[in-house]
């Protein structure tokens, strides 16, 4: 329907789309809550400003881990539709700081929502800054806008990364974006464009079954992790159900994200699929200078960043 049409048809958008900031009782935090007709899915400010569920036409598409909105800032990993990781460490613990890093533990500032009329499309958008900092140290900033408009089947995170302080600074950053049950269950594919495929733990090239399709869960069955290599331009990911249903897209360049990394958790109780682009692999600065590999971001330099997430049926 046109805009004027719909607007005869309803009294509020608010019956039909909206963006509200309430907050979860049980842990006293601030969340975000957005519907767009088709899209549903919860913000949170004081994690990060990352995504914690996502539903399509009312069936769940992430993963959440035990604790669920509950779990401990700084010593678990909530899982969510994503998680950022960085500015200071992607991977294992090491030197101080915490298993990838800082930007998951911190409290968005500067928080925004909008509703609005932009021509034919109603925009729900929120927008919040995130600041990695120390006295003497680094000082990296990141300026998130999360946006949808009604109707639309995707969700698109428009990320600015600045190095404001004096020093060239190690550019880690990974979006750990995870599907959950029921879209991921026996059978659930992984779509991922050609490239070559190692094994985070031995190194080795896998064959595309060891990847490609998810096996039913297992209890205590261990976590496998993988690197696609040799991905360029517009990349496009896919996690497709084996019988119908939607599948879950993810959209970015590979020329701002070079590294994909894979990770597939069986384990039951702890069943997902992460997929993973990211400026660097997952074991830590230690890892990155191993591989020579680090990337760095000067000061007073930006690094522009765009992810879609999108609903497929």
């Amino acid at each position: 329907m046109k805009r004027m049409e719909l607007c005869r048809a309803v009294g509020s958008m608010e019956q039909l789309a909206y963006v509200r900031e309430v907050r979860d009782l049980a842990s006293g935090q601030r969340l975000v809550e957005v519907e767009n007709g088709r899209l549903r899915f919860t913000v949170l400010p004081d994690r990060g400003l990352d995504i914690a569920s996502l539903r399509f036409d009312g069936k769940n598409m992430s993963f959440m881990a035990k604790a669920g909105l509950q779990h401990e800032k700084s010593t678990d990993i909530l899982g969510g539709l994503f998680f950022t990781c960085g500015p200071d460490n992607v991977g294992p613990a090491e030197n101080g700081l915490p298993m990838h890093g800082s930007f998951r533990n911190t409290n968005a500032e500067h928080l925004g929502t909008e509703a609005f009329w932009r021509d034919s499309q109603y925009v729900l958008r929120i927008r919040g800054s995130l600041r990695c900092a120390t006295l003497f140290g680094s000082n990296i900033a990141l300026r998130r806008t999360i946006e949808t408009v009604y109707g639309s089947p995707s969700l698109t995170v428009q990320d600015e990364l600045v190095n404001e302080g004096f020093a060239p600074h190690p550019l880690m950053l990974l979006y750990h974006i995870n599907a959950g049950f029921p879209l991921l269950r026996e059978g659930t594919r992984a779509e991922i464009p050609y490239g070559a495929v190692f094994s985070r733990d031995t190194g080795r090239p896998v064959p595309n079954e060891a990847w490609k399709t998810m096996p039913a869960p297992q209890d205590n069955a261990p976590e496998q992790v993988y690197y696609h290599e040799g991905l360029t331009g517009e990349v496009r990911l896919r996690v497709r159900p084996p019988a119908g249903g939607a599948a879950l897209v993810v959209r970015y360049s590979a020329d701002s994200l070079p590294v994909l990394t894979q990770w597939i958790s069986p384990a039951s109780g702890a069943y997902a699929m992460g997929l993973e682009p990211g400026t660097c692999h997952v074991q830590g600065l230690s890892g990155e200078r191993k591989r020579r590999t680090v990337q760095m971001l000067a000061p007073g330099e930006h690094k522009s960043i765009r992810l879609v997430i999108e609903a497929e049926p």
